[in-house]
This record gives structure tokens, C-alpha cells and sequence, in this order.
């Protein structure tokens, strides 16, 4: 069999196409190849070889003619301006900082680009050396999925290769009298007989496609229209029935592409069809690009309502949907103090009567916080973070998730629905966040726009433009749940901007915390905030800003984005068990400035979330990390924690559960797992004294006397005094030292080691300040018990700590 010359080919535009040879085409006559499609050949109007530099965007590097390599980064890449190229050839880490590897402005064919320029028999010492392009402070920028020299590296890192090989002289451009059809598939083959080619596949251009007319199916003056966005579809039904069922009279209309618009399909039907049940089957493309068929039943992504995880899709009439509460004043985001929660953890113990299906969703937690006992009503948060809600792929209502499979981003999670059929979920959802804000509390949805669950209908609408691909077509995975969605696209980004826009306005939510929210990428999280403030000037944005392949909240300091900051996590993990170091400490306390957090509110400070063990299971002195019955020496770690916690600068938050020392019985992984997630009240009673202590914590983090905590903007470079222990990693802290804002001073201190010790406050101790303690380790005073003086040797006993407030 002969060897298959080209490697991909590709559109720039519907006319005009690049092609990829293995590697550098040496001969001084272009490759023979044609276009095939259908049956049909189609005739270039010019071929020729295309400018070396068409390498630059996928491999990151060419030669040109004069022997220069040229490393190349597209400028939107990072917003960073210092950036370095860095790999075998120079050390890697040793790069950064050295001016000699500094990338530079400049342009390539009109396009920004940061460019490095060299000798290139440098880089062919040794073969294939690996690169990588890498920011002044040290974030490694990610290899685009698609670069076909993308190579696993040390670590589990993908780096780019260099090959003298593939140097830029492998590409031939092509240019078509007519558009090609995105329909059809297309291949280009080199005119020898036995040789297939390779398939031809839209480029960069087919990622901005898209539309700004209403989609889903709309309902207005009587009518119903639906529409769907399909850019490579050759046919789209839509099945229509009033009731669902098997046996149910089904309508099928076959859609009609717009005049204007081709890539929008579209039916009107005359009647208004609220309540009616719909699935959408299309076929297209039939390559390693498409997984069109025609007949898998296809959930809408903007239906409003589902009867399930599979479908069908509910018509909704906006009309019909009660308005949002609206009315709520979202807290600053200095002030908030979150918990973490999942509807049905809360619900299924809840010491309030209800019934069975009550305590699997909405509304059995609506009764809950309605409740005068409601637990995080007596904790004092003033914000709840709810785990997805969105419609998950759970396969019986019965069934529990943690809801990170999402199929749908606009309908509720009909298992969290009592009638799914009637989308009495709208309602409930509706009712639920309304009760949350009558409690004062702030309401944020965890939200996963970085991939699908099962069945994942927009592979079934398009797996190009919806999905990222490697060079190889093959699904990107790293979320870890087996896909990626390719975010950049403009219609999967108008698809996530327009769900939360429905979820602030539908149901009236005051933001969101986006799950690994690295796999969407800076530049598109920037958009995401720009379009939400436009609906919600105060709408509260918070990142997990990192996935199996990097970490981006360095690159959203410039932003209005705050992320969960796991570094403070591990270090709590480690300061209340004796690590870490007074540096870290202090760092940390001060809300992990200016690489982090440019803005104080920009880091949300915790150290237990839903992922992985408890805290109690994390840290206990208990073998095999089992916190059910915890160590005297355990609660009070718990308790030291809590204390720095509230303390820091940032926004504090906490899992559900975490105040009365919840355990999952050491198990790492349990998002299938509600026996083990959800909240046993009865720890309330066991752990009194640790509850207590957070709740007065919270008390006195919302208070005017915690106002030094609660920092809007950057504080003075006075403002903070830390004093370490001589050689130990015990620490005090004086807030507002040099009187920047106002008179009154507060000093924590905390020594998380076994022994006790003594802090060196000396000539520190601002004059004239008369000291209060608040609290130590155990309790907050309320006008008894031993009160410690603020001595210049402040004494802390193990495992201890203590807050004075000071005023003059």
C-alpha cells in the first residue's frame, strides 16, 4: 500500500483550504491531490505553498528561508506580556527571567503575535526537544489540543516537539471558485489510486460562526417557533406530541434552513404549544468529525424544562413563568461568608416533617429553610452555594448525584422536580431561592459548562464546533468526565452566557461558581463577566480555576472573577497539623495577595469542599482518615482552622456540615454517594462546642467589630503587622496597625503546635491601645470566663489561639 503523503487539511474560509503534508515537501513541483465529495470533484482555482509561517499558530514554531527559527505565540493566548519559551535547550524554569528567551511583539501576516528568533541548528543538536511557552511568574501556558506536535511530557504535562522535519515548508494553500457545502463531507486525496487522504474540515472560521436570533422554542402571539443552530446538519426533524409515551401521537416537521441565516433551522407552528413535549433527530456530516445520526432522540440545549435527563424538552411559555425575586440586595462580596451545599444533603434528615419525594429536591429544602431550626440559618452565613442543579444525568429520580454530568444547562433537574412532567421544577426552583433570600442569604449555583454528561446531545448537534479535538479528532478529556466543550466557539459561549442570563432572570440568582473553570479559558470567562454585569452589576463570579491540564487564577487578577484558592486549602491541612511556615501563614492571612488575589475579595478561602475527604476525615489523629469519632486534639485543630479562616482576607467559605465536624468514614470519592453526603444533624448535638465557635466566629466576621477583615480594597502597606514565634511557625497579626482605618485594631494569634509558646510583640504593640480578648481557641466571651491580658510576650498554649480588639 503507498504511503499517504498529506497528514490534515483544513478550511480558512469556505473557500479557501490549507493541507498538511507528513512532513517538509522538498520537490519544486506542488503534491498532486484533488478535492472529493459525494461522488463529485471539485477543481481549484489556484494551489500553491503557503507562507512558512502558517505553522506558527498550531506548532509554535518555523524556519524561514534564512535558517532563523522562529518560536510563535498568538498574542489572545495570554494577557500576559512577559513571556518566555523555555525546553530542553535551556532548562526549562531556567528561562524565566532570562532576557535572552523573551518573546517579543511583532506581527505575522497582519496577525499580533510575541515571536523569539535564533539560529536553528541550535534546536537540531539534539532531536526532537520539547518547548513550552511560559509567563514571567511562572504559569506554563497550555499546548493548543490541536497542535499536531503536541507530546506527553515529564509530569503528565503536554509540551510541543520540535521536528526538523515539519519546519513550515509542509503546508499548500488551495483556493475554490464556489463555497463548499458544510454539509458534505469532503476529503482531499492525492491522485494516486489506493490512497484515501485525509478528510477536509472547517478551521479557525467555523468556530466563529453563529447567531443572534432567539433559539430553543419560543413562544409569541399564538404561535410557537422553533429554531436550532446546526452549521453542518443536512437535515433536522422535529417531534412534536402532547403527552410523552411510548404510545403517545407524535407530529413530525421537517425544519427549513432561514434564508438569511443557512446554518439556522427553523419551524413555525401555529399554535401556542406550551406544556407540549419535543425532541429534535438530525442527520450531517458522516466523518471523524461528526457523530450525526439520525436516529438518536436530541434534547434541545435551550429547552426550558425536560422530563428528564434524555428528554424530551418541554415548551415553556415565558409568559406563563412566574416572576424571579428579584427583589433581594446581593451582599458586597467582602461580606460574604459562603457554604457550600447539595440540595438533597440538606434535605434528607432535615428535622422538619415531609414526605419521602419531598426530601429528593426543591421543594423538600424550600420547607427546610423555611423552617424557624433551618441549620445554616443559626450558622449565620449569609450566602449558600448549591451543587448543580441544572439537569444532570442521573438515571431514576431516586438515583443520587452530585450533578456534575449536566445535559441540559437551562431546565432544573427534573429528579429534583415533584411533577418533572408538568416542569413543576421552574416553580420550585423559583421558590427555593426566594426562601433563601427571605432567610438573608445569598444564592450561588455551581455551574459545568466545561463538559457534558450522558447522553451529551451537543455532540449529536455538532462534535466539532461544540467540542475540543486533538490533532487526531479524538474528544479531549480534561475535565476527566470524558469530554471537553470548546468554549471559544461563539455559539457555546453564547450557550453558557445565555443559560446564566436565564438563571439570574428566571430564577433570580445571585451568581455562580464556574467548575474548572480553567477549561474555559481566561479570554472567554472575561466575556462570560462583561455580558452577565450587563443583566447583574453585582452578579458574584467565582472560578475553580484549574482542570487536569493547568491553572489560570494568576491570568485573572486583571478580571472581576474571584477563585477557590487550593492553595489555602493545603496549607490549613498542613498549619493545624504543624507545617508549613510562618512566610505562608502570613501570606495567606493576607488574603494571597497580588499574584492571586489583586483585589481582596478575589480569593474564597476554604479548606473543605464536596471533592475528596471531609476536613475531619482529612486531618484526623484516627487511622484510615475516619473523623466519625474525632480526637480531642482533632477538635480543636478544627476549631484553629475555623479561627485563621474567619480571620483571613478573602471570602470565607465552608462545606455544610464542616461546623459539626461531618464525616464521610474516610471515603475520598462520594458524588454517587448519598448515604454517606448526606448532613446527620444529630452531630449538632454531639459537637455543640464546635458549632458554636463557628457560629460565633461568622457572628463576628459580619459584625462592625469584624469590619478590619472584611476588605473591599487593597489595604495600606501598614495595616498589617505579623510577628512570628523565634523559630516555630506560631504567629500574631495586628490589623490596621498604622491607623489607616480608624481607630480601632484587632490582634489574632495562633500557634498550631504542640507546645506552648511565646511571641515576641514587644515594641510592636501600638501606644495607647487598650486590648479586649475576645476569644481563644474554645469560645468567644460574653462577659465571664478568664479574659488574657496583651502582654509583650504573649503567651499561647498549645494547639491554641486568641483575638483582642483593640481600641484608643
Amino acid at each position: 500500500m503507498k504511503e499517504n503523503p498529506l497528514i490534515r487539511a483544513w478550511l480558512e474560509s469556505l473557500t479557501v483550504g490549507c493541507i498538511e503534508c507528513t512532513r517538509d515537501w522538498r520537490d519544486s513541483e506542488v503534491p498532486a491531490v484533488r478535492l472529493v465529495g459525494h461522488g463529485t470533484k471539485r477543481v481549484f482555482s489556484t494551489f500553491d505553498r503557503a507562507p512558512r509561517h502558517a505553522a506558527a499558530r498550531r506548532y509554535g514554531y518555523f524556519v524561514q528561508e534564512d535558517g532563523q527559527l522562529i518560536f510563535a505565540l498568538p498574542d489572545e493566548a495570554t494577557a500576559e506580556k512577559q513571556v518566555y519559551v523555555a525546553g530542553d535547550f535551556n532548562g526549562w524554569e531556567k528561562a524565566v527571567g532570562d532576557p535572552a528567551w523573551l518573546l517579543q511583539p511583532g506581527k505575522l501576516n497582519g496577525e499580533a503575535m510575541l515571536l523569539w528568533s535564533g539560529p536553528a541548528e541550535q534546536f537540531w543538536v539534539k532531536p526532537h526537544q520539547q518547548f513550552k511557552f511560559v509567563t514571567a511568574e511562572h504559569q506554563w501556558l497550555n499546548v493548543p489540543e490541536n497542535a499536531p506536535n503536541a507530546v506527553p511530557g515529564p509530569g503528565g504535562n503536554v509540551n510541543h516537539e520540535l521536528d526538523r522535519e515539519r519546519t513550515g515548508r509542509q503546508f499548500f494553500r488551495f483556493k475554490l471558485k464556489k463555497p463548499l457545502d458544510l454539509s458534505m463531507a469532503w476529503r482531499i486525496a492525492p491522485a494516486v489510486a489506493g490512497v484515501e487522504g485525509v478528510p477536509l474540515q472547517p478551521g479557525d472560521f467555523f468556530f466563529s460562526l453563529g447567531t443572534d436570533l432567539p433559539l430553543g422554542a419560543t413562544v409569541r402571539r399564538g404561535q410557537t417557533v422553533f429554531r436550532l443552530f446546526a452549521p453542518r446538519v443536512s437535515e433536522v426533524k422535529l417531534f412534536l406530541t402532547e403527552k410523552p409515551g411510548e404510545s403517545a401521537d407524535v407530529q413530525i416537521t421537517t425544519l427549513e434552513r432561514n434564508a438569511e441565516e443557512p446554518y439556522i433551522w427553523e419551524t413555525t407552528q401555529k399554535n401556542n404549544l406550551h406544556g407540549w413535549f419535543y425532541w429534535y433527530q438530525l442527520d450531517g456530516v458522516r466523518d471523524t468529525t461528526g457523530r450525526f445520526d439520525p436516529d438518536v432522540k436530541v434534547l434541545d440545549p435551550y429547552a426550558l424544562a425536560t422530563v428528564s435527563y434524555a428528554g424530551p424538552g418541554i415548551v415553556i411559555d415565558r409568559a406563563r413563568i412566574g416572576p424571579a425575586d428579584r427583589g433581594f440586595v446581593t451582599p458586597q462580596w467582602q461580606d460574604l461568608i459562603i457554604a457550600e451545599a447539595h440540595v438533597r444533603d440538606l434535605a434528607a434528615h432535615a428535622p422538619v416533617a415531609l414526605s419521602p419525594e419531598e426530601r429528593l429536591g426543591f421543594t423538600g429544602l424550600r420547607k427546610w429553610v423555611e423552617s424557624p431550626d433551618f441549620y445554616l440559618q443559626q450558622l449565620g452565613v449569609n450566602c449558600v452555594e448549591l451543587q448543580p442543579v441544572q439537569e444532570f444525568d442521573n438515571r431514576t429520580r431516586e438515583e443520587y448525584h452530585w450533578g456534575y454530568m449536566t445535559t441540559n444547562w437551562f431546565a432544573p433537574a427534573s429528579s429534583y422536580a415533584l411533577a418533572p412532567a408538568e416542569a413543576s421544577g421552574i416553580a420550585e426552583l423559583q421558590a427555593l431561592v426566594a426562601a433563601f433570600h427571605r432567610r438573608g442569604m445569598a444564592v450561588l449555583l455551581d455551574v459545568v459548562f466545561n463538559h457534558v454528561g450522558e447522553p451529551p446531545h451537543l455532540l449529536f448537534i455538532d462534535k466539532l464546533y461544540y467540542f475540543e479535538q486533538d490533532a487526531r479528532g479524538e474528544l479531549s478529556n480534561w475535565s476527566g468526565c470524558g469530554n471537553d466543550v470548546r468554549a471559544h466557539a461563539a455559539m457555546a459561549k453564547r450557550l453558557i452566557i445565555d443559560s446564566c442570563k436565564h438563571l439570574i432572570e428566571t430564577y433570580g440568582v445571585d451568581g455562580f461558581r464556574f467548575d474548572l473553570a480553567e477549561l474555559l479559558g481566561s479570554d472567554v470567562l472575561r466575556d462570560i463577566e462583561q455580558a452577565l454585569k450587563k443583566v447583574k452589576r453585582n452578579v458574584i463570579l467565582i472560578a475553580e480555576p484549574w482542570s487536569y491540564r493547568g491553572h489560570i487564577a494568576g491570568s485573572l487578577r486583571d478580571t472581576g472573577w474571584s477563585s477557590w484558592n487550593d492553595g489555602y486549602r493545603d496549607f490549613m491541612r498542613s498549619y493545624v497539623r504543624g507545617g508549613g511556615t510562618a512566610e505562608t501563614f502570613e501570606y495567606y492571612i493576607k488574603g494571597s495577595p497580588w499574584y492571586w488575589a489583586k483585589w481582596p475579595a478575589q480569593t474564597v478561602n476554604y479548606s473543605e469542599s464536596h471533592d475528596d475527604r471531609t476536613w475531619i476525615d482529612e486531618i484526623t489523629e484516627n487511622s484510615h482518615h475516619n473523623g466519625q469519632s474525632p480526637t480531642a486534639n482533632d477538635r480543636r485543630r478544627t476549631q484553629l482552622m475555623a479561627a485563621v479562616l474567619f480571620a483571613s482576607i478573602g471570602i470565607p467559605m465552608i462545606a455544610a456540615g464542616q461546623d459539626f465536624l461531618r464525616s464521610k468514614g474516610g471515603v475520598n470519592n462520594t458524588y454517587l454517594r448519598g448515604d454517606l453526603n448526606a448532613l446527620d444533624y444529630r452531630r449538632l448535638f454531639r459537637f455543640p462546642g464546635t458549632h458554636a465557635y463557628f457560629a460565633d466566629w461568622i457572628a463576628f466576621r459580619r459584625s462592625s467589630a469584624g469590619r478590619l477583615l472584611r476588605q473591599w480594597e487593597r489595604p495600606s502597606e501598614g495595616f498589617f503587622k505579623v510577628i512570628a514565634a523565634p523559630d516555630s511557625i506560631a504567629c500574631a497579626v495586628i490589623y490596621n496597625l498604622d491607623g489607616s482605618q480608624g481607630r480601632d485594631r484587632l490582634l489574632f494569634a495562633v500557634n498550631p503546635t504542640t507546645v506552648d509558646i511565646t511571641i515576641p510583640l514587644g515594641e510592636t504593640l501600638p501606644a495607647a491601645v487598650n486590648w479586649r480578648q475576645i476569644a481563644d481557641h474554645e469560645r468567644f466571651f460574653s462577659g465571664h470566663g478568664v479574659q488574657q491580658p496583651v502582654e509583650s510576650e504573649l503567651f499561647l498554649p498549645a494547639l491554641g489561639c486568641g483575638l483582642w480588639r483593640g481600641e484608643t
